[in-house]
This record gives C-alpha cells, sequence and structure tokens, in this order.
C-alpha cells in the first residue's frame, strides 16, 4: 500500500534508541538538551523546548502569551490542534479564510477580519498561522501586520520543516513563537513529538515550566529537603523521553537528504500534473524552498465524470492511499455547535476541501511508484 506519507527509519535510527534504552536515563537524560540544542543549530534558534507532541507545543506556546478570554485568529484548513490549542488556552478562535492559490492564510482578508474586530473595539491578541503542506506563507505581511496592529505571531511550523523563506532560519525571524511535530508522516520523526522555538528568553522559561507540573527548583534549598521542587503554575506532564530525542537525533541529520527526495519527486508530479485542465497545485512554491511535508493538489470535480470519493476509491483498489488534507476546522461539530460557525463562513476552505486529494510523497517512494499514482490518477480524469 502506497500512503500518503511515510516515515524512513534505518539502522543507525534503530541502534541510536536502542542504545538509550539500555541506559539508565530513558528520560531527563542528556539527550533531551542535546536535541534541542541541535534543533536550536540547524534552525538557527536562540532557544528550543522539545515536547511530547505538536500539540502540546501549540498548547504551551498559546499558556506562554497568555492569551486568555482574548481574540486569536487562525486558517481553517489545517489540522485539528491548531484550532484546539486557542480553546486549552481559554481564548477565542475565529477563522480567517486561505488564498485559494497558496492554500494558506489569505493576509488580505487577515487584515479585513482585524479592523472588522477594531471597529467593534475588540483587539486580536495573536494569529496562528500555518505553513500549509510545506509552503511558507507571506510572513513579510504578517510580520507588517503583528506590527501595525500590535498582536502576536504563532508560526504552526509542522508542515514545514526544511522549508526556506529567504534561508531555513526564516521561522523565528518573523514570529515570535514556532512549533514543531514529529509525528511519523512529518519530513522527521520522534514518534511522537514536538518542539517550541523562540528568540525570546521569557517565552522560553514559561514553556520550559509549565512541561514539567509547573514545578521550578527551590533557590534557597535546605540540605535536609529531599525534593527541592515547588509549584507555582499549573503546569502538565509534556516531557519527551530520550529514546525519542536519539531517534530525533538521528533523523535530524537526514533531514536534507529527506527534503531533496521529497522536492525530486515534487518535481515529477509538478511536470506531469501542470498538463492536465482542471487541476491546480499552489501557487507560489518554488520547488527549491517548499519542504512537502504532503502534496495537494485541487481537483475540480465538476469537469470530470468521477466525484471524489469514487476516485479516492479507485485509487484504494490500486493499493494507494491518497488523503484530504482538511476538513475545514469550522465545520467540524463542536466548533458550529459551540461557537456558531456554519458552512458558507469560508468558502475558499469549503471549496478546497471539496477539490483536495493529498498524493503519496515520501523519501523512500519509488520513481515509478509516483507515475503509477499519475497514471491512475490521469486515466480517470475524464
Amino acid at each position: 500500500m502506497l500512503n500518503y506519507g511515510r516515515h524512513f527509519i534505518d539502522n543507525e535510527d534503530i541502534s541510536s534508541v536502542v542504545k538509550v534504552l539500555k541506559s539508565n536515563k530513558l528520560t531527563q537524560g542528556n539527550l533531551v538538551n542535546k536535541f534541542e540544542n541541535q534543533i536550536k543549530k540547524k534552525f538557527k534558534s536562540k532557544y528550543c523546548c522539545a515536547v511530547s507532541s505538536g500539540t502540546a507545543a501549540l498548547h504551551l506556546s498559546c499558556l506562554a502569551l497568555n492569551l486568555n478570554n482574548s481574540i486569536v485568529l487562525t486558517t481553517p484548513n489545517t489540522f485539528l490542534a491548531t484550532a484546539n490549542a486557542i480553546l486549552y488556552a481559554n481564548a477565542k478562535p475565529d477563522f480567517v479564510d486561505i488564498n485559494f492559490k497558496t492554500f494558506n492564510i489569505d493576509t488580505i482578508k487577515l487584515e479585513e477580519k482585524i479592523i472588522y474586530y477594531k471597529l467593534k473595539k475588540k483587539k486580536i491578541s495573536a494569529v496562528i498561522a500555518t505553513d500549509y503542506a510545506g509552503l511558507p506563507c507571506n510572513w513579510i505581511k504578517l510580520k507588517y501586520l503583528a506590527k501595525k496592529y500590535n498582536f502576536k505571531l504563532i508560526n504552526d511550523n509542522c508542515h514545514a520543516i526544511g522549508a526556506k523563506y529567504g534561508g531555513i532560519d526564516y521561522a523565528t525571524k518573523y514570529a515570535d513563537i514556532v512549533t514543531h511535530s514529529y509525528h511519523p508522516v512529518k519530513n522527521i520523526t520522534t514518534g511522537e513529538g514536538g518542539a517550541v522555538l523562540t528568540n525570546n528568553k521569557k517565552i522560553d522559561e514559561t514553556i520550559r515550566v509549565l512541561r514539567n507540573h509547573g514545578l521550578t527548583k527551590i533557590k534557597k534549598n535546605s540540605q535536609h529537603n529531599p525534593w527541592p521542587f515547588e509549584m507555582k503554575h499549573l503546569g502538565y506532564n509534556y516531557r519527551l523521553t530520550d529514546f525519542q530525542c536519539a531517534l530525533g537525533i538521528s533523523q535530524l541529520k537526514k533531514l536534507n537528504k529527506f527534503i531533496k527526495r521529497r522536492r525530486q519527486i515534487a518535481k515529477i508530479y509538478n511536470k506531469e500534473i501542470k498538463g492536465i485542465e482542471h487541476i491546480s497545485i499552489q501557487e507560489n512554491q518554488d520547488v527549491n524552498n517548499h519542504a512537502f511535508h504532503i502534496y495537494p493538489i485541487s481537483i475540480n470535480f465538476k469537469k470530470f465524470k468521477i466525484t471524489k470519493n469514487k476516485l479516492i476509491q479507485v485509487f484504494l483498489k490500486n493499493n494507494i492511499k491518497v488523503q484530504t488534507h482538511y476538513f475545514p476546522v469550522h465545520i467540524q461539530p463542536y466548533y458550529k455547535k459551540n461557537y456558531n460557525f456554519k458552512k458558507g463562513d469560508f468558502l475558499e476552505a469549503e471549496k478546497f476541501y471539496g477539490n483536495a486529494i493529498s498524493l503519496p510523497i515520501y523519501y523512500s517512494l519509488k520513481n515509478q511508484e509516483v507515475y503509477k499514482v499519475l497514471r491512475i490518477l490521469k486515466k480517470n480524469l475524464k
């Protein structure tokens, strides 16, 4: 079965994990700090805090910015965790539609939404922008708007690990906080895991405390006190294990070749799909800068005899599992019920969902398998 995404684990990865499993420290050992330092070095951030998942990274980021009872904007074209993290921080989520050509948050509509709230004398405290599929958002415009309207920027960078926007270190140059996910289908994996990157020392210190139950070490400690910690804040168990960090360290060494292969596959797709009428790919996607966590295409099914669901079933019959990213968050039952969103609120995201299919793309995918996907796609779009 060809999946839309897949991890790649080699003997070096396995040996790294086994070494830790045979050691005395499975968690809270030296490898967590080593992994954090290597992430900092790779992506040129001042601080990095490894956590248990990308969701944990988003949750702690929202808490660190103290978004309580404020309005936070994000895109409806993202995984649920992006919006859910806003709720976890007791803030109010609202959405901004996507640009149908890039599938990323539309910065023109973002400013319109900010002005709408401003006229109601309500302030936007933060924006969470997702680099969808691995294509960086318009971060120059986002940073300009953040300064103009005085809000914080969180880059949900989970799709774009290894992407470039001027450089691979773009994320913390523009955003106050950057979140990573190392889930198995991401560009590198620790199994489950994530990280928060920032150039702000106070934010990093807050996240580190909240990651570990809110505990801080007592500076003036009696020698008779066997447990020199105290809890001043309500925290969580969002720590990452040493054996996961060992895997992360090993995977990080391969990130460049992982990205190189993904870009090679994307070039094949781009070349073949550009010649098919009524199918579009992400615009502004310089292949040399895109991270290609996923490879989404938009098919105008009204122009073809086959429906989206039937096409997905055809792929499955040929042992290919394509996917849709994403069902718009605002029309998930929970958000409709509790926040009064409805179908039709964000038309571009909804239209994209109706058209979108993510084709297989991962390091070990062979060229002949890529062409098999393309043959089936072309054969059934008539």
